[in-house]
């Protein structure tokens, strides 16, 4: 029986701010290591007794998540959109109704695509695992063998002592606890971390779903059936889907279910649910000093610091139990203690409505990708990327002119009735009000720089004409 990989990409990351935002979360971000956590999840289940694995994600991250599968070689049997966000029951749910009806005999591997497994063999076994208890009907949930009293994860309570050889039966889920019960925990030998990662046979949860969520059946029904394609992806109706629970999986069907049973873990997992994880996943030196990018230690202990900018130095000094981030347009210094406070930040920035609360500096688009380098009150300058071969909308704008410098590669430009190619080191000017459009026909990346100027820059000053990715109207459509 093959083993159908579903992953889910929708969640913000906020306690990873600011590398982590909701317009780019962290599973798209290379926090450990070369790949991003997203490609790492995929690579992980990509062979042997995978099919290819089913994504769920939103509209925004549709053509994030078709790029970085791209560039690892991994293909996706289906990309299901959903129309917002709901929680994980109804999205295990639709995961299942859509594989009913084109793999109804497969197992169905649950799994976030923001946490780090080091150790793919080691998981793969545990998997094999977890497949035989599912194949008697059970659903099957992982625990992570503690390595420390965590506050911010939950726990199983398994009936007995793990073996670490064969599914154990789980007596009940325990909600993160404070620090003197997660000691207790731990030191009782019967508690695992809840790492979220579930098998379980097509059949068997929606055989749970009716009996434990039935109000969530026909609205997730509905949005599966009534789903429409859009170019590579398969969009939820969303008129049903708005009618199903805001409910985790959790609560939904584990938490009342009888049938469960855990496979307990213990080569490597973490969730990177704050800046204090990913300095635990991070090479230290003997003074658990953590560096990345540009950034320099002197004196330092217990200490993680990052540059996300190669125009950004960060030089820590003296520093004890700290985590500092830098990007482009924000900087997190904070006490290591106090990493979960970080969403703090992030909903004061909300509060002040600082761009910086939710927006990435990258804005990421199919066919490439842009950032802002100046804004004035009239004017601001972008340095833009297109991938090769890609195509920006026909498009006109109301209130902006644009002038475009080829730095990097050659544009093929629309400008009203003319066309014409732009090489490195030549420009075109873009009145107000011109329908036009800019391709990249070569087969490396290519960079311009952009000049607008006007009474309003706002991304939402846009009508567009054409699009191959069929964005419809809006900033990113």
């Amino acid at each position: 029986m093959t083993v159908t990989p579903v992953l889910l990409c929708g969640g913000s990351g906020t306690r990873l701010w600011p590398l982590s935002r909701k317009s780019y979360p962290k599973q798209f971000v290379p926090l450990v290591g070369d790949e991003t956590l997203f490609q790492a999840t995929a690579k992980r289940v990509s062979q042997g007794r995978y099919a290819a694995p089913l994504v769920l994600t939103n509209s925004d991250f549709r053509f994030i998540v078709t790029e970085q599968l791209a560039e690892i070689g991994v293909d996706p049997g289906a990309i299901l959109i959903e129309p917002e966000g709901r929680n994980t029951g109804p999205a295990v749910l639709a995961a299942a109704l859509w594989l009913e009806k084109s793999n109804p005999d497969t197992v169905m591997l649950v799994s976030p695509s923001d946490h780090v497994i080091p150790d793919s063999v080691a998981f793969d076994a545990a998997v094999a695992i977890a497949q035989d208890a599912a194949a008697d009907g059970d659903i099957v949930t992982f625990g992570i063998t503690p390595t420390h009293a965590e506050t911010g994860y939950g726990y199983l309570e398994l009936a007995s002592q793990p073996s670490g050889t064969e599914a154990v039966s789980l007596t009940k889920f325990v909600e993160k606890p404070d620090a003197a019960k997660a000691a207790a925990l731990v030191a009782s030998g019967k508690h695992l971390w809840n790492a979220g990662i579930f098998l379980f046979s097509v059949k068997t949860i929606i055989d749970a779903f009716r009996k434990h969520a039935p109000d969530l059946m026909e609205p997730v029904q509905a949005a599966v059936d009534e789903a429409e394609a859009d170019l590579g992806f398969l969009r939820l109706a969303s008129g049903p889907w708005s009618k199903a629970e805001n409910i985790s999986i959790d609560y939904a069907v584990m938490e009342r279910s009888s049938n469960l049973s855990v496979v307990p873990f213990s080569a490597g997992w973490s969730d990177l649910g704050g800046w204090d994880a990913v300095w635990r996943e991070t090479g230290q030196d003997d003074r658990g000093v953590a560096v990345s990018g540009r950034a320099t230690a002197i004196d330092c202990d217990n200490t993680l610091l990052r540059s996300e900018d190669d125009r950004v130095e960060v030089v820590g000094i003296g520093l004890n139990h700290i985590v500092a981030v830098a990007m482009p347009d924000a900087v997190l210094i904070a006490d290591s203690r106090r990493a979960q406070d970080v969403k703090l930040a992030v909903q004061s920035l909300k509060d002040r409505n600082a761009v910086q609360a939710e927006a990435f500096p990258k804005d990421h688009r199919p066919w490439g990708w842009f950032e802002s380098l100046v804004i004035g009150e009239r004017f601001q300058v972008k340095r833009i990327v297109v991938h090769p071969g890609a195509a920006l909308s026909l498009q006109s704008h109301h209130h902006r002119s644009e002038h475009w410098i080829v730095v990097e590669g050659t544009a093929k430009v629309t400008v009203d009735e003319t066309v014409k190619l732009v090489s490195e080191n030549e420009s075109v000017y873009i009145p107000l009000g011109a329908v036009h459009r800019m391709e990249n026909p070569g087969k490396v990346p290519m960079v311009l720089i952009e000049v607008q100027t006007g009474s309003y820059l706002g991304e939402d000053d846009i009508i567009r004409y054409d699009d191959v990715y069929a964005r419809g109207q809006g900033a990113k459509g």
